[in-house]
């Protein structure tokens, strides 16, 4: 192993001390929300965006390809450049890029 390739100054096994009580719980979080999800009454058969967008980034946390956190914030992350018509009813960002009308979820 060449230390060029290993950009942290720390071991894994310093790593995994520190953070994963942190990253234990915060993975917690995301099964009960899924199981909430699973639970609830759908409104359509249609799977909401976001919910989709979830998936896919917990399929890039598992596939052991590097980038992980970037990768799945491109998902997450709206990159169009056109400024929106109007943004009227909206509360704030849905967290997720919500499909043009007609395409697929």
């Amino acid at each position: 192993m060449t230390d060029e390739k290993y950009s942290c100054p720390q071991t894994r096994e310093q790593v995994i001390h520190l953070y994963f009580m942190e990253h234990r719980a915060k993975l917690l979080d995301v099964a009960a929300f899924l199981d909430r999800i699973d639970r609830a009454r759908p409104v359509s058969d249609a799977v909401d965006f976001r919910e989709a967008a979830l998936k896919q980034a917990i399929q890039i946390l598992i596939d052991g390809q590097a980038q992980r956190a970037k990768r799945v914030l491109d998902l997450l992350s709206d990159a169009t450049t056109e400024i929106p018509q109007s943004a009227h009813g909206m509360k704030g960002a849905s967290g997720a890029v919500r499909p043009a009308a007609g395409d697929a979820t």
